[in-house]
């Protein structure tokens, strides 16, 4: 007989099971190119001031796995992180343009993200550039698209990538548990979500923001409890 955190955990495994089913046919019914599905699995979190945003490091091409161990994650300015799924070289591109914008915008994410949004879907060189981006600060998360979108979640999680409804609903699942913080959530999500995706290893690389918006890089496997 299950005990009530058991029957807890099985409940919210019902409802991840649910939530990644609608976000798959939500992927697979849109022909918008920022919805085309990238070979890993990004993932933001943020809970009680803190910042998780964590990337799997596996490069694959076709069937085979070119790299094992890439950075997906990186410093932007002073005080925001990114995390990109697609190509490495043209998500740089994108990075360096929204460092320039943050700092003509004094480190406003917001403006600088949508400034970035429209130049990547206006501009003749810019609009052919293959990647999706995860962006955050110590207020904000944000998704940026190459059709001009910049997507605020409600509940503080974000994922991208072929792993991101596992990712997503695994995370959703966990935020409200108590004892689990925006670390252990991360870090429950990818295991999730590397463990049902092929394209997503667990050679992970992690930045946490802090409650006075400092930047860190975490080794999510060893930090924390386990949740």
């Amino acid at each position: 007989m299950l005990s009530r955190a058991g029957v807890l955990l099985l409940r919210q495994g019902q409802e991840a099971t649910a939530i990644a089913t609608h976000i798959r046919s939500s992927y697979s019914s849109s022909s918008r190119r920022d919805q085309e599905v990238h070979a890993t699995t990004v993932l933001c979190v943020r809970k009680d001031g803190q910042v998780v945003l964590v990337a799997d490091g596996q490069v694959t091409m076709g069937g085979t796995v070119v790299k094992p161990n890439v950075r997906k994650t990186r410093k932007i300015g002073e005080s925001t992180i990114g995390g990109f799924a697609g190509a490495t070289a043209d998500a740089f591109t994108l990075f360096e343009r929204l460092e320039h914008k943050l700092e003509e915008h004094t480190g406003q994410l917001t403006r600088a993200s949508v400034e970035l949004a429209k130049m990547w879907r206006t501009d003749k060189y810019l609009r052919k550039l293959d990647a999706a981006l995860i962006v955050a600060d110590r207020h904000q998360s944000l998704q940026i698209t190459g059709n001009g979108d910049v997507l605020e979640p409600h509940d503080g999680i974000i994922a991208i990538g072929s792993g991101s409804p596992y990712a997503l609903a695994a995370a959703r699942a966990l935020i409200d548990l108590p004892g689990m913080d925006a670390l252990s959530i991360a870090r429950r999500a990818m295991g999730i979500a590397s463990d049902a995706c092929i394209y997503t290893n667990d050679n992970y690389t992690a930045l946490h923001i802090d409650g006075e918006g400092k930047i860190a890089e975490v080794d999510l496997k060893a930090s924390g409890s386990s949740g």
